[in-house]
């Protein structure tokens, strides 16, 4: 395939940028009073204000017809009907099958996937209604008051995210933790806080091999048989989400409490499946359904709807406008909801290990950026961490703020001020501040002259930083499932722009590799693999010191 920035419409888009670096957002509103009412859209629960980006009319369609070039809705279409277009895994990617309420047949090699999607699903809700209900009882016969979710990736993110923004819908007496990372402080100061006989277990590995979700289910099964002494207590205390049936058999689960998933459900995009079950149980499985339907609209608004008209692939598209045109290198999500601090983490992995690649999907290349740095915080909090960089910092970083109409915990003034600091923060980064305007200040204030002269270019402000503003009424289980199914198809956007394949992660298997090796040299002492100089006078020191 040729490479995208060879085509005419990239050269189209160059040209352009090269006419608007020297833009201001500010005139764009100034010629053009209609500009905000014509940059808006409103999706599945979702308004997006996409105005106080560094974009023309004349940009949005240089964009769209970049993306008819490489025949994205082409794409698109061969995504929602099954087609294998995971090239180098041969594999469909039907992240979007689990959420289809419509029950539309989705074909796979020839068969429709949507009834063992239901058969799935309907499982869940039998179990998780036990659970809930309280007719699921652990091995002593005490009704279940902690559920552990032990995975990792996508397994561990997708999950934690949705349970922490969730968390209004939640019950005191049914609490969900979760355990990813292989340092053992992240399962014993867990465990810390729970009773053996009212503990439930959910392991997520698809081939109940990964190194760091079994080494923690299996220490996690030491501590539960250390507290009740009975092999059988593993069957009432631990279930599988999995597609070994032979390996959950072995550690002790009860296969019939194993939930399976497909090989076209890529991790970071499986919350949808049996990995949601920490999701349904904390929720219950009505609002699971719910955050499904929310998916839901937004993969049909994707699908059907013109580019231009489009909200996630509008967004892909100015994501690269800037990633590949004004020399972005990073993206801010910046949520205005405590309830989705984990969001940014989670959308790293969907946007960093889908993108992040150097090849297209036949193995050439690329001579353009591809996958920036995903990263952000919470506002206010990030107000007085990192905006200072994106302020007045010599870098451009385009940013997402998110927040709610409507909180879900309306104490006092509390939400007032909590989202006049998201519409002042989107107004000061496009507007900033001149250098004329920080001095009349100063001595408006009273500063001397001379000390107004030392301390203006400290108070300037430069501006023109791109945001997009997302709003909802409320954050419920429809919204929230909308918006991570914006997001995952932005992300598609704008690598079927980029040409590469999204939904492999060929480069977390090198690291995987030579920490096996490292590992069996770590527990036998004897360094025999040909380490650089480097890494092995770190193994011989690690190594002497634990002797010592």
């Amino acid at each position: 395939m040729s490479l995208v920035n060879h085509t005419p419409q990239w050269q189209a888009l160059q040209q352009h940028w090269d006419e608007l670096r020297t833009a201001r957002i500010t005139d764009f509103f100034a010629a053009d009073p209609q500009r905000a009412t014509a940059m808006r859209l409103s999706v599945a629960g979702l308004y997006l204000d996409y105005s106080k980006n560094l974009i023309t009319p004349t940009t949005l369609k240089l964009l769209a017809a970049l993306a008819d070039a490489v025949d994205l809705s082409g794409w698109t279409q061969r995504m929602f009907n099954g087609a294998a277009i995971n090239n180098t895994e041969d594999r469909a990617v039907l992240h979007i099958a689990l959420r289809n309420r419509s029950n539309r047949p989705i074909v796979v090699d020839g068969a429709d996937v949507m009834p063992l999607i239901n058969q799935v699903l309907a499982r869940m809700e039998h179990f998780v209604g036990r659970v809930r209900t309280g007719d699921w009882l652990g091995h002593t016969g005490r009704r279940i008051s902690d559920v552990v979710n032990i995975g990792i990736g996508g397994s561990n993110l997708g999950p934690k995210m949705v349970c922490a923004a969730l968390a209004p819908y939640q019950r005191d007496d049914l609490r969900v933790h979760f355990v990813s990372n292989i340092d053992g402080t992240h399962l014993v100061e867990t465990l810390a806080r729970l009773n053996p006989e009212t503990t439930l277990f959910i392991v997520a590995s698809k081939t109940f091999t990964t190194q760091e979700t079994m080494t923690n289910a299996t220490s996690a099964r030491a501590w539960l048989l250390a507290a009740l002494g009975d092999q059988t207590a593993v069957a009432r205390h631990f279930v599988a989400v999995s597609t070994n049936a032979e390996r959950v058999t072995a550690f002790g689960i009860d296969p019939n409490n194993m939930f399976g998933f497909w090989d076209w459900v890529g991790g970071r995009y499986s919350l949808w499946s049996a990995i949601g079950l920490p999701i349904a149980l904390a929720v219950g499985f009505d609002r699971f359904v719910e955050l499904l339907e929310g998916a839901h609209a937004m993969d049909e608004h994707f699908r059907t709807a013109d580019i231009a008209h489009n909200m996630p692939a509008l967004l892909g598209l100015l994501g690269v406008w800037y990633a590949n045109f004004a020399g972005a290198r990073t993206h801010a999500v910046l949520p205005y909801d405590q309830s989705l601090r984990f969001l940014a983490a989670y959308l790293q992995q969907g946007d960093m290990e889908s993108n992040g690649k150097r090849v297209t999907r036949d193995g050439v290349a690329v001579e353009y950026s591809t996958g920036p740095v995903v990263w952000g915080e919470p506002g206010t909090d990030g107000q007085h961490a990192f905006y200072q960089l994106i302020h007045q910092g010599t870098q451009l970083i385009p940013a997402d703020f998110i927040g709610a109409i409507h909180s879900h915990n309306e104490l006092r003034d509390h939400h007032p001020k909590f989202m006049a600091n998201f519409f002042a923060q989107t107004e000061a980064l496009m507007r900033g501040r001149t250098t004329a305007e920080a001095l009349a200040e100063l001595q408006a204030s009273g500063v001397a002259e001379a000390q107004a002269q030392l301390l203006a270019p400290h108070r300037t402000f430069p501006g023109n930083r791109p945001t997009n503003s997302i709003l909802m009424q409320r954050l419920t289980p429809q919204t929230l499932g909308a918006l991570i199914a914006l997001y995952e198809h932005r992300i598609f956007t704008q690598g079927i722009i980029w040409g590469v394949n999204s939904f492999d992660q060929w480069g977390v298997e090198l690291g995987k590799q030579l920490a096996s090796v490292i590992l069996d040299e770590l527990q036998t002492g004897k360094l025999t693999a040909p380490h650089d100089p480097s890494t092995r006078a770190l193994l011989e020191y690690f190594i002497q010191q634990r002797r010592a």
